[in-house]
């Protein structure tokens, strides 16, 4: 049996690395618009020792990475950092995830230093939105980051958008012919609780059965896919006769728990079994021996629960766990 297997027998060979809580965005679903506490440069692991931590992943069966953040491209030097984590044996795919607002400048070092593919934030087609979903920043550079990213190669290239009732439904449309005339896989994600579960998260949550009522009402053919290169949890589909895809992350209406394959180390770090839960294992106490880095892998499949229970706090009922305080950004998604 592979030697990351939880007591659920789900074999995890994934990693997510926060390289940072810092974000040159303010996005209304993942962070307050001020006053947010960054952690100190001083807390946060060194390229050093998230390399050290991958290592011992790596030995016990971690082959693929993805790069988030807060925003990852703000911290410097990032894709040195990828080609070291590239030439660790084991580790045969890594990914990034990022608001694409700095990735035209960097896109082709990233790729160089082996970075395969790219999910990029976009949550409005439109500028004017887009400035108030995200508080800052232009819609502009994140297009151009899109359109380099196709440019240097990464293959594929996926565009998660968070659907928001009564802010951008509106645009499922207009997301969905995107899919269909570019060779783009659009991604369309549930609102989640982590960090807050306030009336602004209830009222703004869209299942989203509402993309698939959509492409109904416009007439649009669709079939189910099973072969998107790093699909995880997202249920894949193609519109007849489209160059793309789109596909569908509802971890609160339909969630993926029983196929979790994941482990999350936030940029301050800490080992998460689990996105939502409080659980965290700090690493850096570990850290120069890998004896006690491999027991807190260990650990982590020991008290990973069997599933997050979002649902049970969107319908306002108890849950069996104490929910994190973090925020995405402080956590990494």
């Amino acid at each position: 049996m592979p030697v990351l297997t939880d007591r659920f027998e789900r074999v995890h060979d994934y990693l997510r690395i926060s390289v940072t809580d810092r974000c040159n965005l303010r996005c209304l679903y993942c962070m307050p618009e001020e006053g947010v506490e960054f952690a100190p440069s001083s807390d946060l692991l060194s390229y050093d020792h998230i390399v050290e931590v991958v290592e011992i992943g790596a030995s016990l069966g971690i082959s693929k990475l993805r790069i988030t953040g807060g925003e990852p491209l703000v911290r410097p030097g990032l894709d040195g950092l990828v080609s070291r984590l590239a030439a660790i044996p084991g580790i045969r795919d890594i990914s990034l995830t990022t608001n694409g607002v700095l990735l035209a400048d960097q896109a082709e070092a990233l790729r160089r230093a082996g970075v395969n593919r790219v999910n990029i934030s976009l949550d409005t087609l439109d500028p004017t939105r887009f400035r108030f979903i995200a508080r800052r920043g232009d819609l502009k550079r994140v297009m151009d980051g899109i359109e380099a990213a196709a440019r240097v190669g990464f293959s594929p290239i996926k565009l998660n958008c968070v659907l928001l009732k009564g802010v951008n439904e509106d645009e499922i449309a207009a997301f969905l012919k995107m899919a269909y005339e570019h060779p783009l896989h659009v991604r369309f994600i549930e609102y989640m609780p982590i960090g807050h579960a306030d009336d602004n998260w209830k009222n703004h949550y869209l299942p989203l059965t509402r993309v698939l009522e959509i492409a109904q009402e416009q007439s649009l053919d669709v079939e189910r896919l099973d072969d998107i290169v790093g699909n995880g949890p997202s249920e894949d589909y193609r519109i007849t006769g489209g160059t793309g895809s789109f596909g569908l992350i509802h971890p609160i209406s339909d969630h993926f728990c029983k196929r979790c394959n994941r482990l999350r180390l936030t940029a301050d770090g800490n080992l998460k079994p689990c996105l939502y839960w409080v659980d965290e294992l700090n690493v850096k106490p570990a850290l120069g021996d890998p004896e006690a880095l491999r027991a807190i892998y260990m650990r982590a499949m020991e008290i990973k629960p069997l599933n997050h229970e979002m649902a049970a706090k969107l319908a306002g009922e108890a849950q069996s766990h104490e929910p994190t305080a973090r925020r995405m950004s402080q956590i990494g998604g």
